[in-house]
């Protein structure tokens, strides 16, 4: 058979253990027709049609894939307000040059704060952005996404004041002296201001993503497990019927629509190879950053705080049980250690039921494959559990090198159960790495970087890294950003390795991140992103 493609002088790491090198590929339509040597460029494989492309040595991976994001969060946020910055006052010096562009009245919209690196640390308050946009409503996320900084104009629209109780799940904080509401809401107190803001249709959704895309394309991205609600998956689909998604993407459905997913008999791997169905995504607890991450003890320093729990236990188990029935796996966002422990027992539990035979067939033989989503703090009683369970660890390898200031402030000597892939690695977890984005970037090079080195951009804090025993090899930290995907997504026969008969996703780097300098990797350049046979992004080699 001939090939359409051959990629030649290369230096491919396939992941797949049956021939682990090559240095030529053939592609044939959107699959892999074989690896191998020079052997490839005989005509056996070569046709007059043939396009043959050179890569000069330089280094082939997997498609890489990230398997924790949120899409139309970020194609959005590129028209919002960055606020990711290192001062109280910058953040405000942004927001009032959108004051003053924008009509009086309209919303003022941002996200990235983090109070916690500001000089201080203390949140700041609807009173500063009072300061620089008075006749504007703003609503501005923390980098976390678990918290939101509104001014009292937005208060007052919401209708929020010293008399509004908290909502089940949130926290409006509010000052000791006056009980008055400060400006920052927590969890579930955000919706009272994000009911009114002015919705984007799916339509206009579409459209940002489809002007996010080049962006994923040459961070090498070529799919990504996305985290986003009903709107996202209609735009998806919009995209998808235009010919125009360029991602392939496994789209989880928000707890909220269980009930209308089971009842039009929705399963985990429903779909296609562009957009299928993943789980159903839950919250169990709230995140670090504004310290409402559930803990099983205090927080240090705040005798009284051991966080949010978003959903109790026994409504967890009421979700999974529902969804595993119907062949729908889970996603359970846990933070906190006893966020975790608490969806580690309701998986448990669950599995039980599974065992026992409830009717339903996965999408694959195996049990269903349920997830905890970030993981980032376990109590040593659980580090076994995920793998013993079957549950996928699904990680964010550069939340530890944002994080790790904040961890070891607030959670001291736990850290030694943060952030521990190698733990999950040991206990026989499969890792399905990801980024978050957009509380951090679209850049899995990024993350690869941070779960080999357990360091920041800057060296810091040292040459071993941030609890260095947990670090991956390459090897793993690759796997974790290919294989591990295509896995908790059911995709594992024709993605995450490269091998005959498999998708032609694959990305050229610029270097051999394999043998260079491990901090040399945040130099590493995306060459190419090619997904199906047919190269996204291509720069010059």
């Amino acid at each position: 058979m001939a090939a359409d493609l051959l990629l030649t002088n290369a230096n491919v790491y396939t992941l797949d253990a049956a021939r682990p090198r090559a240095t030529a590929i053939a592609i044939a339509g959107e699959r892999i027709l074989a690896l191998g040597g020079d052997e490839l460029r005989v005509a056996h494989y070569r046709r007059g049609a043939t396009e043959v492309i050179d890569l000069r040595g330089h280094t082939v991976i997997p498609g890489l894939v990230d398997a924790h994001l949120h899409f139309e969060w970020y194609a959005l946020g590129l028209q919002n307000i960055n606020v990711e910055v290192p001062t109280l006052e910058e953040a405000l010096a942004r927001v009032a040059e959108r004051a003053r562009t924008a009509p009086e009245g309209t919303w003022l919209r941002g996200r990235g704060w983090n109070q916690t690196l500001w000089p201080g640390g203390a949140f700041p308050t609807a009173a500063d952005l009072d300061r620089v946009a008075p006749e504007h409503p703003v609503f501005l996320t923390a980098k976390s996404g678990h918290a939101a900084w509104v001014n009292s104009l937005a208060l007052r629209l919401a209708g929020i004041s010293t008399s509004t109780p908290n909502p089940a799940g949130g926290t409006i904080l509010r000052d000791p002296r006056t009980g008055q509401p400060t400006g920052i809401l927590l969890e579930d107190a955000m919706k009272l201001v994000e009911e009114r803001l002015p919705e984007p249709t799916p339509a206009e959704v579409a459209a940002a993503m489809q002007a996010a895309l080049p962006g994923a394309w040459r961070a090498g991205l070529t799919g990504v497990h996305d985290f986003d609600g009903r709107r996202a998956f209609v735009a998806y689909q919009l995209l998808k019927e235009r010919g125009a998604l360029g991602l392939r993407v496994v789209k989880n459905l928000p707890v909220a629509l269980v009930h209308e997913a089971v009842a039009l008999g929705l399963r985990t791997g429903f779909g296609d190879d562009w957009l299928r169905i993943g789980g159903i995504k839950i919250f169990a607890d709230g995140a670090l950053g504004p310290r409402t991450a559930a803990m099983l003890e205090s927080y240090l320093g705040e005798p009284d705080n051991r966080g949010i729990v978003v959903t109790d236990k026994e409504e967890l188990f009421e979700q999974v049980s529902l969804a595993s029935a119907a062949g729908l796996a889970s996603a359970i966002h846990a933070i906190g250690d006893r966020a975790n422990h608490d969806v580690l027992d309701v998986y448990e539990a669950v599995r039980r039921q599974e065992l026992q035979g409830l009717g339903f067939r996965p999408p694959t033989s195996g049990p269903l494959r349920h997830r905890i989503e970030h993981v980032q703090l376990l109590h040593p009683d659980d580090y076994g559990r995920l793998g013993r369970l079957g549950i996928i660890a699904s990680m964010q390898p550069i939340h530890a090198t944002s994080d790790m200031l904040m961890a070891d402030r607030y959670w001291g000597e736990r850290c030694a159960g943060a952030y521990a892939w190698r733990t999950q690695l040991r206990a026989g977890a499969v890792l399905a790495l990801g980024s978050d984005c957009p509380v951090e970037p679209l850049e899995p090079l990024k993350g690869i970087h941070a779960a080999v080195t357990r360091r920041r951009a800057d060296g810091s804090p040292g040459p071993d890294g941030w609890y260095p025993e947990q670090r991956l090899t390459v090897e793993e930290a690759v796997r974790g950003f290919t294989w591990g995907p295509a896995y908790a997504a059911y995709m594992e026969d024709r993605l995450g390795t490269l091998a005959p008969g498999k998708l032609a996703d694959l990305v050229v780097l610029s270097d051999d991140i394999f043998s260079i300098k491990p901090m040399a990797m945040l130099q590493t350049e995306v060459l190419a992103t090619m997904i199906g046979g047919r190269f996204y992004y291509q720069s010059a080699w």
